[in-house]
């Protein structure tokens, strides 16, 4: 993988490259499941709907290609949750990889796609609501993580921005954490990693006794624990949700993932610092009295 500036702006690739798929790395739990490694171009809509009926039970779901939508005129949002067709723009990094998330975590997906429409029902669509925007992070650049309460130490580092600690210092941990990519717009990023490249963290607490399934029952159970939490909107817009995490420091997701690594402070940010100043206390108090949210 070649590494881009951290100024750089993205351009995924325009061909087709099975390679990313054959070696470990970002990769691996899609290589694992759909049979990627082995297409000669981008899969079509036809075969991801046949992946999609094979992995879930939305058997009358389908794929389409998006000039159906631009010929239909409903808003995105509405032309899925009214046709239970989804459009994908052909030889689309981008579209690709949301077709397959669609794939892992159909109950998520479909219960993201209710909330819009009845988000845009009640508010319209013209601005998304502070739901909606929730929602849309999650999608784009999510990451789910669960957490026992034994490893509640290493969410604690990841939110307090202690890099070094929860991906070098602890990286023997994450073997067992088995993170999952939410957001689609992570993997497209990740065809051409770069310096900067930053998901979204949502963590979803279990017992410590759970043990994850591996594979695509894997992806089941964690959907069926998202789906959960979705139906809650206060748990959505917990402000704890959806913190910066640099996708290339997880462990087994990046090369060269040495201790020097994890000292560059232009990518592994450190958390910052709340303001102390009285003027910015009377503000952030100003913020919170007038605030209807």
């Amino acid at each position: 993988m070649q590494q881009n500036s951290i100024n750089s702006r993205f351009i995924a690739p325009t061909e087709w490259q099975p390679g990313l798929f054959a070696e470990p790395g970002f990769f691996s739990a899609l290589a694992a499941i759909f049979p990627l490694a082995q297409q000669a171009d981008f899969p079509s809509p036809q075969l991801l709907t046949e992946w999609l009926h094979q992995h879930t039970a939305l058997q009358d779901w389908s794929f389409v290609d998006s000039t159906k939508l631009d010929q239909d005129g409903r808003y995105y949002e509405d032309f899925i949750y009214q046709s239970q067709q989804i459009p994908l723009r052909l030889n689309s990094w981008h579209d690709l990889f949301g077709a397959l998330i669609w794939c892992l975590f159909p109950n998520s997906k479909q219960l993201m796609n209710q909330l819009h429409v009845a988000q845009i029902q009640q508010f319209g669509s013209k601005e998304r609501t502070k739901l909606r925007h929730k929602l849309t992070l999650l999608d784009e650049c999510g990451v789910i993580l669960c957490i026992r309460p034994s490893q509640g130490f290493l969410l604690d580092l990841l939110r307090g921005h202690q890099w070094l600690d929860a991906f070098y210092q602890h990286k023997e941990w994450w073997a067992g954490l088995n993170p999952m990519i939410f957001g689609h717009a992570n993997y497209e990023m990740a065809t051409r990693p770069f310096i900067g490249l930053t998901g979204k963290l949502w963590c979803i607490e279990v017992p410590e006794q759970t043990e994850l399934p591996q594979g695509v029952k894997g992806y089941n159970f964690v959907d069926e624990l998202l789906v959960k939490q979705l139906v809650q909107p206060e748990l959505l817009l917990d402000t704890q949700q959806l913190s910066p995490l640099p996708l290339l420091g997880v462990p087994g997701w990046y090369k060269g993932q040495e201790q020097a690594f994890y000292a560059d402070t232009s990518y592994f940010r450190p958390k910052r610092q709340k303001a102390e100043s009285s003027e910015q206390q009377q503000g952030i108090k100003h913020d919170k009295n007038t605030s209807s949210g």
